[in-house]
Order: structure tokens, then sequence, then C-alpha cells
């Protein structure tokens, strides 16, 4: 059937092996030890492409190079174009090629041009271009004569061209070239050490083929590559290797990024395909390739022992495969096919293992794409959009379903449209054609990869060299993308924007979420001690910070259109909350206030007052009530100067959000006085934050998209939306802050200012230094530049982290794009520190020269970090002299006092030992201690650090301490547990250390009450600890334990109280006639009264009753049942009621009849308690007929029995005896 999916086994019994031959030659002397390997492709069209730079987000275009010096060093079969060496010596490379036939001597050094260097002489040409070295020119043979009869031909005519890499410190000048006798010498002279170009990286394929297709294969970094006539090539990019934990040297330099080291391990053809490869496909779970030609031919390829081999081929005549999948578990394929008839098309699913599972033909339908979705892996939050489809006419709609009534409609403007979320669903890929307008204003056509969320919003574009881009694929984690563009393969390494901010010192906090809960989860990472906090925040959508504090903006409540701003701690912990009713896209803050901005709207919240700060304006809002939140419109900021900008009301937002701007706000940079606003059109405002009042207004030609100010708000670093950075100098602002008074120079900004001739290319991230206005750090590509005074860079530094601080010389990176794969496992490795210039020469000085060398060259690059050193290494060495000096100059007046303190100790190893220990070496401090037999030192310096383990080690050893101080050192040890909580462990050294009082919290806390209980018979009578035992037994129910720890500590009525509490009458009365308490009858009827209060009658009768109080319950009893009679309740539980009243009664009187005949010296403290008061209490009648009440309950229910008995008579008798009793 010709509509089934066929799939054949192919004998693979003796596999055939696929030698590449085509894409890379490798090529090496073996005779020259100095040579060094090169690595070549043989086509003539196999140039060097330049990568591009992602705006802000994105890196580079491409990932570093495949360095041909690094290539193995063997000699191949064959090499296409002349043969080279290489020798590298300490200033040049000396590359040597055969020509031979072409005997022209000549010499001379290439010119310099823009973007290559060319050199022609006659029949050879020697380019060195985008970091690349070509070496072309024609050979031609003599005319024979035809009549002459030719046996051998060797010898070869025509063009030839031979192209390598150049190393990274390879210069671009004054290269010079040399022939003669058909041997070719170019001398490329060598960059000072890392002044050298940036790898590139390039998959060029042979003969100038055009790629149809790329596919990456996320688990194996495998990449498979189609194109035409059959081209079908399978590469592998090396994951990078972990990262290497070595401390940097003393110069500075860091071990090699990971994102920078991939190499290139696999280069395969595989040979099978006649047509053009137009769609290939990775099987990850059972690791499989499977690609389809032009003519419909499917083959699926597997891996056996390093090599690809096919294995299944399918073919259904006169179709052709639009488009494939395989389902996310591997188990399914579905394939669609167009026909060769108009608008029909096919539907295959099949099986793993070639079986088919399901077809259908469509008829009138044209088939492009299939794609698996059902947002198991991870969409950006519930009900995200998760479908794209992208249409003909350069529009995409995305969707939440294929039912989604409101889909998002984009205009990319774009033609021949490729689309490919990334593997999370939060960026979409979008690549095609653009028109664009040269300088000269000519249009041409430009490939373009345009990027956007998972909601549609833009993010942004990156061009791309080439005529089209055919094919597009995401690398796993989605920071890298690789494209087919022309006869080439691309990388872009992508810059996510990451929710995430550095704040005091160590704190580093980000935001990530996990697909089973809709929360954003905050992890706040000390990354000196690695102590971590996380927090939940509901849809966290931008973080900042500054000082000591950073800011969240998170979504309030779903229901409303409200954003909360949380001021928090290093821990997390909120300090101030604020709710605005717009959405902040931009967010700020400094040491006192927040400002977030929308496309149109400032919100200022000034969430603290600096303690220095006592303007006139702030004394009178403190006068009205303490500083007010504030918010304005951008459009009513006028042009005119130091006039307040009209506040919008916090309740008119809803009203204002109507009012839309054409000139939207892109990016916003603040500091403690000063707020600057960008707006798309190029347009900066300088605004007072005291005063809401604009300060000056500057227009440039330019497009932000990020700014930031320097530490004295001399200075505006912008970076526009093409990775340009521009500097800014803004006018000069007086004392007050607002004066609009500026210094120009020939008016280069419109409106005040100075445009610094300064510009820098392919920068993603800038920070500045928080101690030195005029240094800063800026990243490009994924190299990382420090520029000190005068804008000159330093030595670039290979980095692709994100620059969390730049201070005392000192640049902190972190590796985000690491950390983020585990963000709940943080490790140290991620972050990396660099040194400037200026420090690692200094150290260098100081490791190599003398200390007058090192004051000298800091004499000339002064600066308080530096002078720190300097004072450090003085000490080191003992020369308090220059010390003093370096401390003055680096203004540490701690340290003076530490100079003053060691200078009166007349011993220099006492001095050594001090100094150990302000350098923090306390190993070195104490063996000096212990040379100089001064014992008592070292544990008085283990002391002071707290570190109680060697105290003890050191006393026991002897002659150092006595049992006072061992006794400490264990209660020390047992504190340092007990503050971690691990209180088992803390009592093993309070026994130690005999601290009681620790001992009874351990074990109360690990809830061992025998151990407790034992301590109070080893405790001496009266002990303030008997108590604390006593309350602690009390607050578990323990009774006898807490009475007998209360009575042993003497307070009897804290053991009565107990037994109260407890409900344990019986026993309180026993404590009370033991010790002859007296005070028992005032606590039993204050409690009694409490218990009627809360209508608890009975409890109070139980009450009285086990205290003997019998007149009292019976008086209790009497009334529960004259109010049940009342209310014409059961008349058996009121007849109860007066038998139980009635025996109290007599109680009473058997109680005080014993009482009184009893001896006297036998009256016990109940006494006071069974006092009989009748005329206060219980009234005479009561007493004599309190058995009336139950007996004429009595006759009424015997007589109701025998009335229904039909005993009448008998119930008469009773009612008449019922009669005289009620009278």
């Amino acid at each position: 059937m010709q509509n089934a999916l066929t799939l054949a086994r192919k004998n693979i019994t003796s596999p055939r092996q696929f030698v590449n031959r085509h894409l890379w030659e490798l090529a090496a002397r073996p005779d020259h030890h100095s040579s060094v390997p090169i690595r070549s492709p043989i086509s003539n069209d196999a140039t060097l492409m330049e990568r591009h730079m992602m705006n802000s987000i994105f890196g580079e275009l491409a990932s570093p190079a495949f360095s041909v010096f690094n290539a193995p060093a063997w000699s191949p079969a064959f090499v296409s174009g002349p043969a080279l060496d290489i020798v590298e010596t300490d200033k040049a490379y000396i590359v040597t090629a055969d020509l031979p036939g072409l005997k022209k001597v000549f010499s001379g050094q290439l010119l310099l041009c823009i973007e290559s260097l060319t050199f022609t002489q006659d029949e050879v040409s020697v380019k060195v271009k985008n970091g690349g070295l070509r070496i072309s020119g024609k050979r031609t043979i003599e005319t024979e004569d035809k009549s002459d009869v030719r046996h051998i031909v060797e010898r070869s005519s025509g063009s030839f061209s031979r192209s390598i890499d150049l190393p990274t410190d390879a210069s671009n000048e004054k290269i010079s070239a040399s022939m003669e006798n058909g041997v070719l010498k170019l001398e490329i002279p060598k960059n000072p050490a890392g002044k050298g170009d940036e790898k590139k990286i390039k998959i060029a394929i042979p003969n100038g083929i055009k790629l149809r297709t790329v596919a990456w294969d996320n688990d194996q970094g495998w990449i498979a590559c189609g194109g035409e006539d059959g081209l079908l090539k399978v590469l592998k990019l090396e994951n990078p290797p972990p990262i290497n934990t070595t401390v940097a040297a003393a110069d500075g330099k860091k071990p090699p990024d990971p994102a920078t080291s991939s190499n290139l391990s696999m280069n395969q053809t595989l040979e099978g395909h006649s047509g053009a490869v137009i769609v290939s496909k990775w099987n990850e779970q059972y690791k499989k390739l499977t690609t389809s030609d032009q003519f419909g031919l499917i083959i699926v390829w597997i891996l056996y022992k390093g090599t690809w081999y096919e294995e299944m081929i399918n073919n259904r005549n006169k179709s052709v495969v639009a488009d494939m999948e395989w389902s996310k578990d591997g188990q399914k394929i579905c394939i669609i096919y167009e026909d060769v008839k108009p608008f029909t098309g096919a539907v295959i699913v099949g099986s793993v293992d070639g079986n088919r599972i399901w077809g259908k033909e469509l008829k009138q339908t044209a088939l492009t794409h299939v794609q698996w979705y059902n947002g198991s892996n991870g969409y950006v939050e519930v009900k995200a959009p998760c479908l794209a489809i992208a249409f003909e006419n350069g529009k995409i709609q995305i969707m939440r379903d294929d039912k989604d009534p409101s889909p998002l409609v984009l205009d990319t403007n774009m033609r021949f449209l490729n689309i490919k979320w990334n593997n999370y669903g939060s960026v979409l890929a979008v690549s095609g054609i653009q028109f664009a307008r040269s300088s000269q204003g000519e249009e041409k056509e430009v490939s373009v990869v345009q990027f956007y969320d998972t909601f549609g919003q833009y993010l942004r574009s990156l061009k791309v060299p080439g005529k089209k881009i055919s094919s597009l694929s995401w690398e796993h984690g989605g920071l890298r993308i690789a494209l087919a563009v022309d006869s080439f393969i691309y990388f872009a390494n992508i810059r996510p924007d990451y929710k995430w901010c550095h704040f005091a010192t160590d704190i580093l906090a980000y935001g990530f979420q996990k697909y089973d809960q809709s929360e954003t989860m905050i992890l706040y990472w000390n990354t000196k001690t690695n102590d971590r906090y996380v927090k939940l925040v509901n849809k966290l959508s931008l973080m900042t910070s500054d000082g000591e504090y950073c800011l969240l903006v998170s979504k309030a409540d779903e229901s409303v259109s409200s954003y909360l701003l949380t001021v928090a701690n290093a821990i997390g912990t909120a300090i101030e909350t604020r709710q605005v009713h717009f959405a902040p896209t931009m967010a700020r803050i400094t040491k006192t206030q927040v400002i977030v901005s929308s496309t149109d709207t400032v919100f200022c919240w000034q969430f603290r007052i600096a303690p220095k700060k006592s303007g006139a304006l702030d004394v009178i809002r403190r006068k009205e009530g303490g500083l007010k939140d504030r918010m304005f419109h951008i459009e009513d900021v006028t042009d005119t100067l130091n006039l307040e900008i009209p506040l919008l009301s916090l309740d008119s937002i809803q009203k204002n959000s109507l009012r839309l701007t054409g000139d939207p706000i892109t990016c916003i940079s603040v500091s403690e006085s000063l707020l600057m606003i960008a707006r798309q059109s190029g347009t900066f405002l300088q605004i007072a934050l005291q005063s809401i009042s604009l300060e000056a207004k500057y227009t440039i030609q330019i497009r932000p998209q990020t700014i930031s100010l320097n530490s004295n708000n001399s200075k505006l670093a912008i970076l526009d939306v093409s990775g340009v950075l521009k500097m800014l100098k803004l006018g000069k602002r007086s004392v007050s802050g607002n004066t609009g008074s500026y210094i120009t120079s020939n008016n280069t900004v419109d409106g005040g200012g100075n445009l610094i001739e300064f510009e820098r290319k392919d920068v993603w991230d800038i920070k500045w230094a928080a101690d030195n206005p005029e240094s800063f750090a800026i990243m490009e590509k994924t190299r990382m530049f420090i520029f000190q005074e005068n804008n000159i860079p330093e030595e670039p530094v290979t980095c692709s982290g994100y620059i969390c601080a730049f201070e005392n010389l000192q640049v902190k990176t972190v590796l985000l794009d690491d950390l983020l794969k585990d963000p709940e496992s943080p490790k140290k490795d991620y972050i990396l520190t660099f040194d400037s210039k200026q420090l690692r020469e200094t150290r260098a000085i100081l490791t190599n020269s003398s200390l007058q060398d090192a004051m000298d060259y800091v004499e000339e690059n002064p600066h308080q970090r530096l002078w720190k050193l300097i004072s450090d290494t003085a000490l080191e060495k003992l020369d308090l002299g220059i010390a003093q000096k370096g401390f003055v100059r680096s203004l540490d007046y701690k340290g003076l006092q530490f100079l003053k303190r060691i200078e009166k100790l007349d011993d220099k190893e006492k001095q050594k030992a001090e100094i150990a220990v302000y350098f923090g070496n306390i190993e070195a401090a104490e063996k000096i201690y212990l040379e100089i037999d001064r014992k008592d030192l070292a544990i008085q310096l283990r002391t002071q650090m707290g570190d109680w383990f060697r105290v003890v080690q050191l006393i026991k050893s002897g002659g150092g301490g006595d049992d006072l101080m061992l006794e400490n050192a264990w209660n020390s040890i047992g504190d340092y547990y007990y503050e971690r909580q691990r209180w088992s462990q803390a009592v093993t050294y309070y026994l130690q250390g005999r601290n009681q009082e620790r001992l009874i919290e351990c074990y109360y806390i690990i809830e061992d009450y025998d151990n407790l209980e034992k301590i109070i018979y080893t405790l001496p009578e009266n002990s303030p600890l008997l108590a604390n035992i006593a309350e602690k037994f009390v607050s578990v129910g323990l009774c006898d334990q807490a009475v007998a720890a209360f009575i042993k500590a003497g307070s009897v009525k804290s053991a009565i109280d107990t037994c109260v509490q407890q409900q344990k009458w019986n026993m309180a009365v026993e404590l009370a006639e033991v010790h002859r308490f007296q005070g028992i009858e005032t606590l039993l009827a204050k409690y009694a009264e409490q218990l009627l209060e809360s209508d608890k009658k009975l409890t109070a009768i139980e009450l009285y009753r086990k205290a003997n109080y019998c007149q009292k319950s019976a008086h209790l009893l009497y009334n529960l049942a004259e109010e049940a009679s009342k209310e014409g309740k059961n008349p058996l539980r009121i007849k109860k009621f007066y038998v139980l009243a009635a025996l109290e009664v007599e109680r009473y009187h058997q109680l005080t009849k014993f009482r009184k005949g009893g001896v006297e010296s036998e009256i016990s403290a109940l006494d006071g308690l069974l006092a009989e008061d009748l005329k206060g209490s219980i009234e005479t009648k009561f007493l004599d007929n309190v058995w009336r009440g139950a007996e004429a309950y009595h006759f009424y229910i015997l007589a109701q029995r025998q009335f229904y008995n039909g005993n009448v008579g008998g119930s008469m008798r009773t009612s008449l005896s019922f009669k005289c009793i009620s009278q």
C-alpha cells in the first residue's frame, strides 16, 4: 500500500563505516617538533563569519571556537590546498606554505583594513579576516604539443585554497609575507597577553552546499544538519566541563568559563539520501535520528560503537514528508505528507519499532508542520499559551490550546518564518527575512531572529549574516540556539533576563518557578556562610536591590489588578510593603526610596528616612504627618526646569491609566537624590527626587534599553537595544540639586550635558564601581572588561557571568546559567571574583620586588584598597612605619589602633603572633605562643576566638589553666550545641561542666523527665532552680514531681495550687493538714466562685464536696432542685437533687459532731474549712426540712406510677400523703 508507513529493517551484520572526508581535514608536519597542528575545511567557500550580539539579554552569536590549534597531531592521507607548517615563537607565529611551480619572489607587509587584511601578488592571494587566514592562488602548466603522448600526469593545475584559524593572541597588524622558490612564509606577530581577538565558532559545509534543516539532540549534544545533494552530517558538542574550583593565581587569571568551553568531538557524514534532506528529528529517549529528503525517503539512524548506521528505511512513493515529530516518551512518531496532488495530505502515526499505529488521508488539506504538545514539561505558569502557529503573511497566532477563544496575534513583518519554543515554553524564537534600510538609504533583505515571551511580549531581535535561515533548534537548557544559514551553522548564546539581585555584601537572591506550584520561590543565599532561606511569592515580576535591602514586585491578587511592593532584608523578611494599582515594568531601590514605573506612570515611595536628612522640605512633611507616596504621569513633565511635576492622586490611577503616551518609558536609574528616566525616542529626563521637579532634559539619537548612574551622579551609561554602550556626562548640579545650571561642551547633546566620545558594541551588562565614579565593568559577548579612568579598558577576561558588584578594585560575578540548573543547591563555585589590573600589579610588585617599589606604584595609582594592601604587607614584614602610613592613607583607623597596641609589646614574637591574629591566621599565632612557652596566651587566644574544643585540649595538656576554666570551656561547648538545637549533645558537655540550669532546659526539651526528676534530689533545699523544675513539671501535667519540687523549694502554697489545678483535692487537703496551711479555704472559695460565674455549678459542687465544704454543696444542690422544679423538668431528676442535698446536710452534721467530740490537739487545718456558720450560710429551716423536698417528689412519682398501674385507691392515699408534705 502506497499510503502505509512501511519501515524495513536493513541488514547491519556487516556495517559499512562511513568516513568523514568532506568537512574538516587535519594537517601537520611530524618532522618539525615545534609545529602546531591545524584543522581546516577543504572547501574554497568555507569562510569565517562574524558572530553578532543579542540585545541585552542575548549573548554573542556562536559559542567559542573549536580552535584549530588544539587538534591532534597526525598526517592525513589527503589535504586540499598547499601543505603548511606552523611554528610558534615567543613573539610570532611562522606559517610556511609549499607552493611548487610559483617561483616569483616578493616580500612586504599586509595592509590594515577595516574588516580584513589582504595581500595579492600575481598568482598568490593571502587574506586575514575575522580571525582566519586564507591562502589562495592559481597554478598554471605550460602548454604542451598535442602530439605528445602523456604517460603520467601528476602535477595539478588550476585554483587552490587553504584556510586556517588563527590563535586568539595573533595580531592583525604588521603581518609580513615573503615568497621564494615556491615557499610562502608568513610571520604573524603576537598581541600582548590577553589582547587577542575572541575565538569564533564556525561549522562550514563543504562546496557551499545549502543547509535545509538542523536538529539539536538535547540529551547527548548531537547536532544533525541536512542540506542539498543528500548532505547529512552528525556533529557532537561536548557538554561543558565541570567548574574548576582552583583558586585564582596572583595575576588574577581565572579558570575557563564553562559557558565558553564546548568541543566538537564528532563529525560524521551519513550517506543514504540522494535528494535534499529537508527534515531531521531526534528521538532522545531511544537515541535515534530520523531524516527525510525531498523524494519522501525516510531513514532511521542508530548509533553503534560510536558510528551512525541505517536501522530502518521507508519510501512512500510520490509523497514528500512535510514534517515529523517524535512524542515526548519516544514511543510514537507522527509523520505528515504532502502528496503530489495539490491540497492533499496524509497523517501517519507509527511506533518506535516500525509498526503503523494510525493513519488518515486528508483531502483538500495541505499540511506543513506537526507538533506534540501537552504542557507536561513545564510552561511558565498555569493557563500560559503553549501553541504557536505561523502564517505566510508573517503573522503568528499564540494560543493556550486549539480551542482558545482569544488568541494573541503578532505581526513580525518577516517572510519565510520558522518558529520554535524553547524546552520550557518561556521563549519563542521566530526566524525569517526582513527588509532593512542601510546607512546609505538602500533597502536590503536581512536574516533576523526575533524572540517573544509566552504572552507574546517582544523581547529582542538578532540579525544573522547570510541570505536565509532555513532551520533553527534550541539547546535543552534554552541557553543556546542553533541556526542553519546558507552553508553554515551558527550558535547564539542566550542571556536570559533572570529575576535576581545581589545585596548586603554577600547575599544573592533569585527567583525560580517549580512546576508543581503556582508561587515563585525566592532563595536568599549567603555566599559566605552558605546559609539559605526560602520564601514564596505570588507571581514575582521584578527584583532589584541596593545596600541592605531588596525589592520584590509581585502580583497582589488574581481578582484585582494591583501589585505588591515588598522591601525585604537579607533573610527574606518583609520590612515594608506597599500596593500600586498599575503593572510596573521597571523597579529600582536605594537605601531609602523605592521607584517603580510602567511605560507612562512613575511611583515614588520613601520607605525610610535617612538619619542625617534634615532639609526644610523634610521638616514640613514631618509636620504634615510624614513622608507620603508620590506618583506622576510622564506626559505631565513639561520642558520648564525647576518646576514641580503635578502629582497624581493615588486613587485616580484607573482614570489616568486611560492616558496613553506615544513615547513610552523604556528604563530608569535612580540614586538617593536623582531619578533618570529614558524614553523610547531618546529623551532623557533628569528629575530631583526631593522635590519631584525637572532639572534637565537631554535628547540623543538612540533607543535606550538600560541606563545606569555612576556613584556621584556625574555620568550616565546608556545601553541601546542593539548592544551599543555610550556615556553621557550630566550637567553640573548645584548643592541644592535643583538649579538647572549646566556645564556643556560644544552642545553635543540637546539640553545640556556632554556625550563622551566612547562607544562599545555587543555589551549586555554594565556595573559602575561603588567607590570610584570613573570606573566600571562591562560584559561584552563572553568577555569582561574593566575600565578605569579615561575609559581605557584593561585586558579582557573570559567570563559569561552576571556582574554582582564592583568595589575595592574587584568585580564579583555569578554564573546564573549554571546556578539555575539546580537552583535549590547553589555552590560557591558559581561565584567568581576578578581583580583589576592595579590590584594584580600591586600584588605582583609586592611579591617580586621591594616594599618601596610597591609604595611608589601606589603613589602613582592611589586607591584605598592598594594602600590597605601596602599596610598589610608591611605588617607581615614588621615594618611598622610603612604600615602606619598605609593605614593613614587607607583611612583604616582600627588598623592604626592595632598598630599602637602592638608597638607597646617588647617581644617581636608576640608582635608576630598578634599580627597573625590580625590577619586571621590563628594557627600560626598559637604556634608562636607555644614556642615561647606561653600556653596561657594561647588559651586566651582560643577563648577569644570561641574555639572551646581547642581550649579543652590545651588545658588537658597541662600548664595553662584550672578546673574553673575547664568547666567554662565544657559549658561553652554545650552552648554551641544548644544554640544549634542539638540538645542531646549539649547534655553531654553540660554534665561535664556541671551546669544544672542548662541541664534542666535540655532535659525538658528532649522530654527526659526521669533525669529531670533526679536533679530535684541533687539540688539543695530552697534552691531557685527547684521552682523552675516544678513549673516545667506543671506544664506537662506531672503533679507528683511538681509537688516534690515545690515542697523542697519551701513553697507549700504553690504545691497546693498545683494540686487544685490538677484537680487532686485529696492531695491538696493532705498537704494543708501536714503543713497546717490556713489559706486553702479562701483558695477553694475563690475557685468555686469562678466556676459559678462560668455557670459550672456541678463542678463547683464537686469542689465543695471534695473539700468537705458540705453546707455550700448542699445549698447549691438545693437551688438546682428548686430551679428544676420551677422549670417543670423531669421529677426523677428533681428528686435526685433533693436527695443529694439532704445527704450533704447529713454529712455536714456528722463532720460537725466529729469535730466537737475530738481532742483539741488533733484538730487539723480543716477546722476553719468545717466551721459551722448557720446564720451566714444556710437557714435553720433548710437544715431541718432538707428531706421534705425529696419526700414530696417521692410520693408524687409513686402516686403517678400507682395511677397508671390501675391502683386508684393506692394512688389516692399516696396523693394525700403528698398533700400533707407539700403543706
